[in-house]
């Protein structure tokens, strides 16, 4: 079973900032779930380009993204 990176963008002056306040709330969010697999964190893509993601498990994938509505998704292995 493959995992799926949930990815939320974030543009502009402010989106470094707002990409690692939305990764607090995703930590909420794994913890408050208990999902075990739910590592999370934020990088740049580009200037004024970050990301935050969250990392499920592909049974958990449908539940992430109705509850939380990440902008796209990632297959990893």
């Amino acid at each position: 079973m493959s995992d799926i990176k949930m990815i939320w963008d974030f543009r502009g002056a402010d989106a470094e900032g707002l990409a690692r306040h939305h990764t607090k709330h995703l930590e909420e969010y794994a913890a408050r779930e208990n999902y075990d697999e739910g590592s999370s964190g934020c990088s740049a893509v580009q200037d004024k380009h970050w990301i935050a993601w969250l990392m499920v498990s592909e049974e958990n994938m449908l539940a992430v993204r109705d509850a939380l509505r990440p902008h796209r998704a990632q297959r990893i292995g």
